[in-house]
């Protein structure tokens, strides 16, 4: 029997590695200095949770086959530094990911923006045509029991995520797939971290093209004039697959796209999604689907959480919750809830949370991010400032890097939430664009806005 031990093994997408390979019949073990919901949960259900919390040498045995190292393990992690000492296989997720699909046709979706939901509707219609395949999605999805799956299947899709792959491993977790079949969204600098100059960043793609072998697919987004330059310069040894806005109509707030003579009316709605949804109907005429059969599956797509995530509506106004933070990622939202109802004021509400977007040399990258909503404010907490050890943010200087002198900027949740109840939401829809929390802001209350109204 295979054993896999798992160092850091609490993490949102590892413990779900885990149980997929508890599932699959490996012997599975693991650690963690702390553990939270659902991970501790979901862990314990699989009979794979630790009996103790923290680090031990110990654990590490010479007949592991293989040890699977999380994001948060430092270098001088005692069962790391034992692993290498008894000269065991050590793998970054991704790079396991790759051992256990060799065999497998590897669809990767990368890019800077609209990968969960690209991968997430691969895996709808995928999943409507009754085809197995193995999946990693960094999101919760409606018909998934669980965010990553490895079984025998031929055919794995995986949302391709350009962060380190781990503390020994610092090149982009992307770099590992090998995929025959890719997708890239679009490249818009994020991870400033990581990749402290957009050259920098957009250099990661330019190896994931030329890593690609000669007849290998890549679909790439052509209305974006930067990854345009970099598939001409770099992909010209692959099978390139261009695609940008599909043919559509929006009536009556419902959106219908078109392929050919064929249509489909949607549950969801955006160019983004449009682009987002081209590229994925592209994969999947790669995989053998039809464009009828892809139409008519994802028909009944209704999005991955927190993306456009509908949060409370009433006849004429609607809440929503985005995953929404990096500047081109705010601003297609906004365009996308502004094309969608053209007659209702949008209040849009941007939090900063990421390491990129709370640093004050980045926030430049913000200039004019905001400007399609008709009510806009940024909330920041102290608190993430604090945990990322970051110096403090002036709202002067947010409103002058927004371009926004209007600009509603909180920092105290109890303040935004007056400002919130404080709008007058008749014929208006709200947009909640953030990757963390708001500070704990109860979302489930949310809908007494539009009950008030």
């Amino acid at each position: 029997m295979t054993k896999v031990h798992f160092i850091a093994i609490g993490g949102s997408v590892m413990h779900q590695l885990a149980i997929a390979l508890k599932h699959k019949g490996y012997e599975v073990t693991g650690s963690d200095d702390e553990i939270f919901e659902p991970a501790l949960s979901n862990l314990q259900q699989a009979g794979i949770l630790p009996d103790t919390i923290g680090w031990n040498a110990a654990r590490i045995t010479p007949d592991i086959d293989a040890v699977i190292l999380g994001m948060h393990a430092r270098e001088d992690n005692p069962e790391l530094v034992r692993a290498r000492e008894l000269q065991l296989k050590i793998y970054s997720f991704p790079e396991y990911i790759y051992q256990e699909s060799k065999n497998k046709t590897r669809v990767a979706v990368g890019g800077s923006h609209g990968k969960t939901t690209t991968t997430a509707m691969i895996m709808h219609v995928l999943q409507q045509q009754h085809k197995a395949f193995d999946y990693l999605v960094g999101a919760r999805l409606d018909g998934f029991a669980q965010s990553v799956n490895i079984t025998d299947a031929p055919v794995i899709v995986c949302e391709a995520d350009e962060y380190p792959a781990s503390a020994i491993e610092r090149r982009p977790k992307f770099h590992f797939l090998h995929p025959q079949i890719a997708i890239l969204t679009g490249i818009a600098w994020d991870h400033i971290n990581v990749f402290p100059t957009y050259e920098i960043y957009k250099e990661q793609f330019a190896i994931f093209i030329r890593q690609m072998k000669p007849g290998q697919v890549l679909i790439y987004n052509s209305s974006d004039k930067e990854l345009v330059s970099l598939v001409t310069a770099t992909g010209s040894h692959l099978k390139l697959i261009p695609y940008s806005l599909p043919e559509h109509t929006i009536h009556n707030g419902i959106t219908r796209v078109f392929f050919g003579e064929q249509y489909a009316d949607l549950e969801v709605f955006g160019g983004h999604n449009l682009l987002n949804m081209y590229a994925a109907k592209l994969v999947c005429n790669e995989l053998g689907i039809s464009d009828a059969e892809f139409l008519t599956a994802i028909a009944t797509f209704k999005g991955a959480a927190k993306r456009l995530e509908l949060v409370a509506k009433n006849g004429h106004s609607v809440i929503y919750r985005d995953f929404a933070h990096a500047p081109s990622k705010v601003k297609a939202t906004m365009e996308a809830a502004k094309q969608q109802f053209p007659d209702r004021k949008l209040i849009a509400v941007l939090e900063l949370h990421t390491y990129s977007s709370l640093n004050a040399d980045f926030l430049e990258q913000y200039q004019g991010a905001m400007d399609p909503a008709d009510v806009a404010a940024v909330f920041y907490s102290k608190h993430a400032l604090e945990i990322k050890r970051m110096p403090d943010l002036a709202p002067e200087l947010i409103a002058q890097r927004f371009g926004r002198p209007d600009l509603h900027i909180f920092h105290e949740r109890e303040k935004l939430e007056a400002f919130l109840a404080a709008q007058n939401y008749r014929d208006a829809n709200l947009l909640l664009m953030s990757s963390g929390t708001y500070d704990g802001l109860d979302f489930s209350k949310l809908n007494a806005l539009l009950t008030n109204n």
